[in-house]
């Protein structure tokens, strides 16, 4: 039974069957996406002595396992549906995670430091007072000129622009 629904759950990436069933279904899904991501020869008889379908065995190896190249686990997510009407069973739809993992970016650290006195912070804050303040105006032609010699227009990347 479970041989037949791995093979479909690879084939089609997301299945519906009861809660049971889906937690079965899951370790070995998962094992197989495993041997994918191996890619040697003895994973891909492995996987083929699981899995019925030739064209699906394939699929892992080209397709599937790649995805999760940079994954370490935790290929398959279980929703949960509510009851089947006939017999009250538990159903859940088993389906591929499909997201991919970023890892998070490290915060970069300011070199902005606390003055080391009140006179030298005083004198930093008359110094940020007096500075000259940048308008919209002064960075408009910069950004012209940009253009003018072949850059390439923000505005032109805009999803959003109304042609």
């Amino acid at each position: 039974m479970y041989r037949n629904m791995v093979t479909s759950f690879l084939n089609h990436e997301r299945i519906t069957t009861t809660d049971a069933k889906a937690k079965g279904l899951r370790s070995i899904a998962e094992k197989m996406i495993t041997l994918g991501k191996k890619g040697d020869l003895n994973a891909m008889r492995q996987a083929a002595s699981f899995i019925r379908d030739k064209k699906v065995v394939t699929k892992l190896f080209t397709t599937i396992a790649p995805r999760y190249a940079e994954r370490a686990g935790g290929y398959t997510r279980i929703i949960k549906l509510g009851i089947r009407p006939g017999d009250n069973a538990p159903l859940s739809v088993i389906e591929l995670v499909e997201e991919t993992i970023q890892a998070p970016k490290a915060k970069k650290k300011t070199a902005a430091k606390k003055p080391a006195t009140k006179v030298a912070a005083k004198a930093a804050s008359a110094a940020a007072e007096t500075a000259p303040v940048a308008t919209a105006n002064d960075a408009a032609p910069a950004e012209e000129a940009e253009v003018q010699q072949g850059g390439k227009d923000p505005a032109e990347d805009c999803e959003a622009k109304a042609d």
